[in-house]
Parts: C-alpha cells; structure tokens; sequence
C-alpha cells in the first residue's frame, strides 16, 4: 500500500513559491555567463537548483520546522542556494573560468557575504531553528563543493584542492562507519572563521591572473587550517565515546 504524502505545510509552501520565483533569473543568470553556448548548461544550474530546493523543503518536517512561514533567513539562504547552482555553467564548459572568470568570482563572492546575512537575520529575530542552521551548512559545503570541482576542472590548482571541496562530505561518510563521529559538536567561533577562511580562498583562487606560487600557498593554507578545524572536532568526539 503506497503511503499518502503528507500536505506541504504553508513555509514549504512559501519556500515553493519562492523557489519558482527564482527559477527563472537561475536560467538567465546561468545564460548570462555564456551567452554563446546553447541552453543545456544553464538548464543543467536550473535542474540542479530545483532538485536541490526540494529536497531541502523536504527536509523542514523531519528537522521539526514548526514556524508558520518561511521566514527572512531561510529565503536569503535560498537566494544563495540558486547562485551556487548557477555555477554549475562554469563547471561543464571549458575555459569559462578564463573567459568569464571576474562574473564567476562575483558570484561567487556574493554566496558568500550573504551567509553573513542570514545569520544576522537569525539572530535578530531570534528567528534561528534546526532546520535553518541545517539549510545553510549544507549550502556552505555546497558553494565550497562546487568551487573546489571549478578550479579543480579549470587546472587552476592541483586535486589537493578538493580537500576544501570534501572534507565535510568525508566527515559524515566516516560517521557511517564510526557512530560516535554523528554526536552534536558544541558551537565553535573557531569553526565559523575557518568556514569563512575556506570559501574566501576558493573564491580568490577563482580570480584570472592569480600566480601559480600565490594560489598554492592560499590552497594549501586553507586546506591546513579546515583540517585543522575538522582534526579538533574528531578529537572532542573521540575522547567522548
């Protein structure tokens, strides 16, 4: 017997709405950034916000989302999920980085100073929930995800960049294996400034001109400090089994 699916409650179905009022500057913003290449790029950004949109308003129920909207800090957290999706383009068509590369870095740039904002809205209201905090870690390891696989496919730096990319991702497979690593973490400021660290030095690597020497040292210094951050935290678990 095929279970009935539950009716989308009225955030989920702001997110929605939101959602498809986005879709189409997804597409156009995507097109932007190649305007000589054929429609299948910018669909593929547009497919991949959709998919990823709905999954995440799927997930508002299992993380207890009981708030009567969307709310300000979810919507914003939206808004960067559609800009990392539109950097899909960059990642399936070649030399767009070296084309276009200052719009991919703006664009880039833009996820990032809006996870400031956010937060900030979270915290005013005292508007923050589970399922907020989620959404938008999730979106950071995504923009970092898909900046890592960028550079990567441009030969802008070496595959050692996709520890920036991965190292989250690795975290949680390691947690299927060894249970302990899924306790809650305790809120860590260090934690904060090394995600900030990890983003803004994808998004300088993205920068045409950048010498070869610079970008490795600003790769491999990320790279130490996230290690670094994900090193404590297995630790602080480790010691509490």
């Amino acid at each position: 017997m095929v279970k009935a699916l539950a009716a989308p409650t009225r955030a989920q179905a702001q997110g929605a709405a939101l959602g498809f009022m986005l879709a189409v500057p997804v597409f156009a913003l995507a097109r932007g950034l190649d305007p000589s290449a054929g429609p299948g790029a910018a669909l593929l950004a547009l497919g991949l916000f959709v998919t990823s949109a709905a999954a995440a308003l799927q997930a508002m129920a299992p993380l207890g989302y009981a708030r009567p909207s969307f709310g300000a800090p979810n919507a914003v957290t939206l808004l960067r999920l559609a800009l990392v999706c539109t950097l899909a383009v960059a990642l399936v068509r070649d030399g767009l980085l070296a084309s276009n590369g200052l719009a991919v870095f703006a664009i880039a740039v833009l996820a990032l100073l809006l996870d400031g904002l956010d937060g900030w809205l979270a915290r005013r209201g005292g508007r923050g929930t589970a399922f907020g905090a989620r959404f938008d870690m999730e979106v950071d390891a995504g923009l970092a995800c898909m900046l890592s696989l960028i550079l990567m496919v441009a030969g802008h730096v070496g595959a050692e960049i996709l520890i920036l990319g991965f190292s989250r991702y690795a975290f949680i497979v390691a947690g299927w294996g060894l249970p302990w690593l899924r306790a809650p973490l305790p809120e860590r400021f260090g934690r904060k400034v090394v995600c900030v660290l990890q983003v803004g030095a994808l998004c300088l690597l993205l920068l045409p001109g950048l010498p070869t020497g610079l970008a490795r040292a600003l790769a491999l210094g990320a790279a130490s400090a996230l290690l670094w951050s994900f090193g404590r935290d297995f630790l602080y678990l480790a010691r509490r089994r």
